[in-house]
């Protein structure tokens, strides 16, 4: 159990704890079967830590165990960002940075910060005066932007829409509506299982002319982007989305 760190000596000594250490935030593959997609250099860096915070300890050891550290796995803490106890994790992360030690942030796939709650840990490394050093990996919001031919300049991304149909719709025109006066690009994401409705209540829901894009299984097996005004998506061929992970875009 992490002991809770005295809250007067961090209020007036608030970069004690930066003596050495470094929070290193580490890339996860975004599809399965896909550690090609993250650099040498970033699983040389993971060889040599004993210490994470994860969105989920078991993706987290799967992929410790897939990059093929040599140190054993019982030997290596992982502490699980728990959305009930967030204060557990910033404890641990307080306690480890007083001994020195160097820690890595795991994302459940992708780039940690980013759409991830780890975000709450990088902000807690600055304020403690921790570097912290971003790795180069995956991060599924900018291949498809990049894979949608809209605008890249300007663009937001909005986690998930409301889940049922009416609500939904009203969403979607709603971005649509600032990404004509804004001229910017709306992402979001869904859980696989919703991708199907998303694709159905967007082709009826928006304009003939607005883009709307799909990016699902980004660096995968059955990796699938299309990009087209609504009115030509009939040409797209693909009336069905598999269950996997996508971003989609209006632009």
């Amino acid at each position: 159990m992490w002991l809770k760190s005295d809250p007067q000596s961090e209020l007036l000594f608030p970069y004690f704890y930066a003596t050495m250490s470094t929070l290193y935030l580490i890339p996860v593959p975004i599809a399965d079967d896909a550690l090609q997609t993250i650099p040498p250099y970033v699983r040389a860096i993971v060889e040599q830590l004993d210490f994470f915070i994860a969105e989920r300890a078991k993706t987290a050891r799967h992929f410790l165990k897939a990059s093929g550290t040599s140190r054993p796995l019982q030997e290596i803490t992982v502490v699980e960002i728990d959305e009930r106890d967030p204060q557990y994790a910033r404890e641990a992360f307080l306690q480890t940075i007083k001994s020195g030690r160097d820690i890595g942030l795991l994302s459940e796939a992708g780039c940690p910060g980013v759409a991830d709650p780890g975000a709450d840990i990088v902000a807690l490394a600055h304020e403690r005066g921790v570097p912290v050093r971003p790795l180069v990996g995956p991060s599924s919001l900018l291949l498809a932007l990049m894979a949608s031919g809209m605008n890249g300049q300007s663009f937001v991304f909005h986690g998930y829409l409301p889940p049922k149909r009416p609500e939904l719709a009203r969403a979607l025109r709603q971005l649509e509506q600032q990404a004509s006066r804004q001229k910017q690009t709306q992402i979001f994401i869904e859980t696989p299982y919703r991708s199907q409705m998303v694709l159905e209540v967007a082709l009826e829901a928006l304009q003939p002319q607005t883009r709307f894009g799909v990016a699902q299984d980004i660096t995968g097996a059955q990796e699938w982007i299309c990009s087209l005004p609504v009115r030509d998506w009939p040409k797209a061929g693909k009336k069905v989305l598999e269950k996997l992970p996508a971003v989609f875009l209006i632009g």
